[in-house]
């Protein structure tokens, strides 16, 4: 295992939960760390760009206070995801604030982060890991110097590949021996433990966590993930110009045929716009992984949490009766 050295002993479940667009803030975010699994957002559902210092301030101050309330507790690292795009026109800036606050875990997706932020992080002892969807992403983003890879595998919600997790893990395996977090279709305790069984160090889910009390998600779409299950996820590139992972009904609602969709110009990738449907990514086009079939009722945090632990080692106990060595 190639646990952070800064990460040890600081999770009760080898778990992240994943940044989720519009919908991961503050509430979501502590809630998760209390519960001893990293909670993280992306950068830009701070807004506008000055709030993300705000909400820094306030989920350090939340979690340090807890701490101190609760000696001896299990309080997880938080961390913030920066989409090294282009497109994000405030990239540099939320860089400079996450730098400031020493955020002590950092996702990027959708390119590679420079150099100097790379180094400005190591400095202050901050962690980083990548989004990747094949080996050749990974291989890219360990050049450029960070230290753990996200294995975005089929099935993960939103903005996903379409690997198995058996395939890409064995294979970066081969290389590389840092942190690994495995995205896909993770939304239970076995699945927690299936993924470290393949060789990565954490699950990483999103789609689990959207359908809790503290998410900022419409009570509409958090019933949709409790009412549907694998065979409604529909693969699409049109709603941002990337291929995701959505709700099937969120699309009907929205007047298209999800059956029937159109490819988007990956060039023209917009992460909130909808394209030329008329219906905005995420607020209305609602992202959903495949293991929303193991969602069954909207939860707090920390409930969601405690069964996937139960869950966990349950599957760990059947495995060990399981297997005679």
């Amino acid at each position: 295992m190639a646990i952070p050295e800064q990460f040890n002993n600081a999770f009760t479940l080898p778990l992240i939960g994943a940044p989720l667009f519009i919908i991961s803030g503050p509430d979501l975010v502590v809630s998760q760390c209390k519960a001893g699994v990293a909670g993280t957002f992306p950068a830009l559902n701070a807004r506008p760009q000055t709030e993300l210092g705000v909400w820094l301030t306030r989920i350090e101050s939340e979690l340090a206070a807890y701490k101190e309330d609760n000696p001896g507790a299990v309080v997880a690292p938080y961390g913030v995801n920066q989409i090294v795009h282009h497109s994000n026109n405030r990239l540099n800036e939320d860089f400079e604030t996450i730098i400031e606050h020493k955020v002590p875990l950092i996702i990027t997706s959708l390119g590679l982060p420079e150099k100097q932020y790379i180094d400005r992080i190591h400095e202050y002892g901050g962690v980083i890991m990548s989004d990747v969807i094949s080996v050749r992403h990974a291989k890219k983003v360990i050049e450029a110097g960070v230290d753990g890879l996200i294995l975005v595998c089929a099935g993960a919600g939103g903005h996903a590949g379409t690997l198995s997790p058996f395939a890409l893990v064995s294979e970066v395996r081969e290389f590389f021996d840092g942190p690994v977090a495995l995205s896909g279709a993770i939304a239970n305790g076995q699945s927690v433990l299936s993924a470290q069984a393949l060789g990565a160090d954490f699950a990483y889910a999103g789609t689990a966590f959207i359908a809790t009390e503290e998410a900022n998600a419409e009570p509409a779409y958090k019933q949709s993930l409790v009412d549907c299950a694998a065979n409604d996820i529909v693969y699409s590139s049109l709603f941002t110009g990337v291929h995701g992972n959505y709700l099937k009904p969120s699309i009907k609602n929205s007047g298209l045929d999800p059956d029937n969709l159109p490819e988007a110009d990956k060039t023209k990738m917009n992460f909130g716009s909808g394209g030329n449907t008329g219906a905005k990514a995420w607020k209305d086009i609602w992202g959903a992984g495949q293991g929303t079939g193991s969602i069954h009722t909207v939860d707090s945090v920390e409930d969601v949490v405690d069964r996937m632990k139960q869950q966990y080692l349950a599957a760990l106990d059947n495995l060990k009766q399981a297997v005679r060595v």
